[in-house]
């Protein structure tokens, strides 16, 4: 892994980790780049938990650390859980990022346990405050199936987590870059006509122009995962495709829309 605290060495150490986990990410990357000169990237996603240890204080500090500052906060009731998005000060062209926790406190006793037991205290102390703990992925050795169905049941956004923990759940292309595609309709197509299968959750377009921003997912690829139970097929990561519209003072629109949000996490549930 790359070391320092520059946006571009952040990006590149989750880039690897992200597609190294997902090789049908890195088929969708080449055959937009057979297309392409090049392939911006949107956003990238991170998770953790509401706790002091974990937060997404400590989750943010890397970037905040490389330039980054919060621009907007948003709630998300049904899953319990809140979020931010960072932006570069001084550099727009660099991704925003977007960083999710699951409020334990409204989570039941049952799964606070199992966090706090079987991924928090098996964290070392010091990675929370280290500048490589937003890609440390899963530091908490052996997993269960059984652990991961019980956290499941609850919280797909826990499960996913226990199985994974820090890394970007999904990269995203900015459609609005691209050169061969007129609109994310032929984005979805393309991606449809090549095998890969989408997030149809209220649609597979999420959002509008008249909300200034549409989006798009694939489901996650599942991935062969080694539990003490033995191996099993568990979702891993997506790709997003967003595309931002201009806002009436003619900028474009650089947040994020909490009912498309909503439906974006759904990408890595096992249903």
């Amino acid at each position: 892994m790359l070391s320092g605290k520059s946006p571009e060495i952040l990006f590149t150490n989750l880039w690897n980790q992200y597609v190294n986990l997902n090789p049908a990410v890195a088929k969708i990357h080449a055959l937009f780049s057979e297309r392409e000169p090049e392939v911006i990237n949107d956003h990238i996603a991170l998770r953790t938990f509401q706790h002091p240890k974990v937060g997404l204080d400590k989750v943010a500090k890397a970037f905040e650390d490389a330039g980054y500052q919060r621009c907007g906060q948003y709630t998300f009731v049904e899953k319990k859980l809140n979020a931010i998005h960072l932006a570069h000060k001084d550099d727009p062209s660099q991704p925003k990022v977007f960083i999710s926790e699951l409020k334990l406190s409204e989570c039941s006793d049952e799964l606070n346990a199992i966090v706090e037991q079987e991924i928090i205290t098996k964290i070392d102390d010091a990675l929370p405050d280290s500048d490589s703990f937003y890609c440390s992925g899963r530091t908490w050795g052996d997993i269960s199936f059984e652990t991961y169905e019980a956290l499941r049941q609850e919280s797909e956004y826990a499960a996913w987590m226990y199985v994974y923990g820090y890394m970007a759940n999904h990269f995203t292309v900015k459609v609005n870059t691209l050169t061969s595609f007129d609109s994310l309709q032929d984005v979805n197509a393309f991606l449809e006509q090549q095998g890969f299968q989408l997030n149809d959750v209220g649609g597979t377009i999420k959002g509008t122009p008249e909300l200034y921003l549409e989006q798009s997912s694939t489901l996650a690829e599942k991935r062969p995962v080694e539990f003490v139970e033995g191996t099993k097929e568990i979702p891993s990561c997506f790709y997003e495709f967003a595309r931002r519209y201009p806002m009436e003072n003619g900028e474009e629109f650089a947040g994020f829309i909490e009912g498309n949000a909503d439906k974006i996490f759904e990408s890595t549930n096992m249903k």
